[in-house]
């Protein structure tokens, strides 16, 4: 003998019917959190905050930042090529 069974409800009737308990209010603030450490996360990643930890802390001249700049395009002298006599 073979039944079936059709039952026509919405999920939140059957979580009803079955006495689970409803975490929508749980899963929103969860949601609502994550979104903004997301946002917090994404502002760390600003041009100016990462020149922020990048750089000291101390001020820094024009001079300085000049020379600072144009030693990381210096090519280091043992990796020029040598020309042969």
């Amino acid at each position: 003998m073979k039944f079936t069974v059709e039952v026509d409800c919405t999920p939140e009737e059957a979580r009803q019917f079955l006495g689970l308990p409803d975490v929508k209010p749980i899963q929103d603030a969860a949601m609502a959190k994550l979104g903004q450490h997301m946002a917090d996360a994404v502002a760390s990643v600003t041009p100016e905050a990462m020149l922020r930890t990048w750089l000291p802390l101390s001020p820094w001249t024009p001079a300085q930042m000049q020379e600072a700049m144009s030693n990381m395009f210096k090519v280091p002298s043992s990796t020029k090529k040598q020309e042969s006599p």
